[in-house]
């Protein structure tokens, strides 16, 4: 089941991070601090692989990590308009 207006999952990870800078964590989890904070600020998305590195770093699944970002971007694409599309029957 979808989530009405999920967050970002940076808005989640900025709270894990509590008193933690993002030049701290980024260097416990083996990225560059501008690549963590472009996710922190929600300019870019939680990738498969930096969603193992924020679950070894925060003690949760890797799922948690990436299925926010799934969701944050359904939502998002949830409010693109379309054309019709015809269903595709054999």
């Amino acid at each position: 089941m979808r989530m009405y207006n999920p967050p970002h999952p940076g808005k989640v990870i900025k709270e894990y991070l509590g008193d933690v800078t993002v030049k701290e964590a980024a260097a416990k989890i083996g990225v560059n601090r501008v690549m963590l904070q472009r996710v922190v600020s929600g300019a870019a998305r939680v990738s498969p692989d930096m969603a193992f590195r924020l679950a070894a770093a925060f003690g949760t699944s890797p799922e948690l990590w990436y299925g926010m970002q799934v969701q944050y971007d359904l939502d998002a694409a949830s409010k693109v308009e379309r054309p019709r599309i015809e269903r595709i029957t054999a």
